[in-house]
């Protein structure tokens, strides 16, 4: 019936401020890219002269040439905001300065780099948590990053071109950016623009073409950044949608991921949040509080702040729930029936067969209790 009554739902005061908060937040634009020397800089560059013209106050907060002539070409007359300069070790280091940027109150700022992390006595830990103040501001801020330092594909990266790479963004960060551009090149094409000395210099073509620059590794880290670009438009479209057609379309999934010992917790929190972010789903990461044993050590009490840090800046919840004499499997089953949980990630079992014969398997007992949840047992890649 049309003209149904729904009742009011009366908003809270923090309703409203988040409101607020969000319409005065500058607008943020990422340009994103396999790999180094796609053009990412370039056409942002490119981008800021044409918003230039169409009359945009556009200033260059960083930006980060890396020596290549097309890139020190594009930035031309663009006003250039003086970095900030710290000492460190007896070094002069040059970091965004946010303080001038917020002073001098351009439309746009261009900023290069997005994943360092900046030297040790400056504003933010890292050049993310700088832009994110910016934006706060009410600053327009044009970013550009490779895919490689997205947070929740440490693991695939590392797998894939066998660097663990140390600089991250949070995934939060990147999904409340307002728009987000590929600049796609194949790998033909880079290895291409790497041979003619475009992307480093002459001393480092052989090493990185035998490396990173890879026909492979440059293929799989495309498709990776095709992936989350792709997974940022279907996001946006389901955004736009209200909540009856929102629950149409897709029945809420909520993913449980369990961490207990073993060295694969953050790779299966990860793995977690790829797959929570593909089925739009509320991702819980759940650590088993055990009496016995060394769960109260310094050491395991760092390891567990570790997992529980990881899990907020991927903008899940984390649980750390007592065992209170039950065994794991028991309060697994309970949080995910607490929660309503349709698919549970466990580690490979560091159990022997002749344990998991005499003390029984947490899978098995973890199938045996409960109904309609998926189960997903992710490799430690043992050998």
């Amino acid at each position: 019936m049309d003209n149904e009554y729904k009742p009011f739902l009366r908003r809270s005061p923090e309703d409203y401020l988040q409101e607020i908060q969000k319409a005065k937040r500058g607008y943020l634009k990422l340009y994103v890219g396999a790999a180094p020397g796609v053009g990412k800089t370039y056409k942002m560059l490119q981008d800021a002269h044409e918003m230039r013209k169409e009359g945009a106050d556009v200033v260059i907060g960083y930006i980060e040439s890396h020596g290549r002539k097309e890139t020190i070409d594009q930035i031309k007359d663009l006003e250039s905001v003086p970095l900030k300069k710290i000492s460190y070790k007896g070094k002069e280091l040059e970091e965004v300065n946010v303080e001038e940027i917020l002073k001098r109150n351009p439309d746009i700022v261009l900023i290069d780099e997005l994943a360092h992390t900046n030297a040790p006595g400056s504003r933010n830990k890292k050049r993310y948590e700088d832009v994110e103040e910016i934006l706060a501001s009410g600053i327009n801020v044009n970013c550009a990053m490779n895919i490689q330092h997205l947070e929740s594909i440490h693991d695939l990266v590392q797998q894939v071109t066998g660097v663990a790479v140390r600089e991250r963004v949070p995934d939060s960060f990147v999904r409340n950016a307002n728009e987000m551009q590929l600049i796609d090149l194949t790998p033909e094409a880079l290895q291409k623009r790497l041979q003619d000395g475009k992307i480093y210099k002459k001393e480092k073509i052989e090493q990185s073409l035998n490396n990173f620059f890879t026909i492979t590794n440059l293929g799989s880290l495309r498709e990776l950044a095709l992936r989350e670009v792709a997974d940022d438009v279907d996001g946006r479209v389901l955004d736009a949608l209200d909540d009856d057609e929102k629950d149409r379309l897709l029945i809420k999934e909520k993913i449980l991921v369990c961490v207990q010992y073993g060295t694969t917790a953050q790779k299966l929190i990860r793995r977690g949040w790829r797959m929570a972010t593909r089925l739009n789903a509320d991702l819980f990461v759940l650590t088993v509080k055990m009496e016995n044993g060394d769960y109260n050590s310094p050491t395991r009490q760092a390891t567990v702040k570790e997992w529980k840090e990881l899990t907020e800046l991927l903008g899940a919840i984390f649980i750390e729930e007592p065992s209170k004499g039950c065994k794991p499997a028991d309060v697994i089953v309970n949080i995910a029936k607490k929660h309503n949980i349709t698919q549970i990630l466990l580690g490979q079992s560091a159990r022997s067969r002749f344990e998991e014969i005499t003390r029984g398997s947490i899978v098995n007992a973890i199938m045996r209790k409960t109904q309609n949840i998926d189960l997903h047992i992710v490799s430690d890649n043992r050998n």
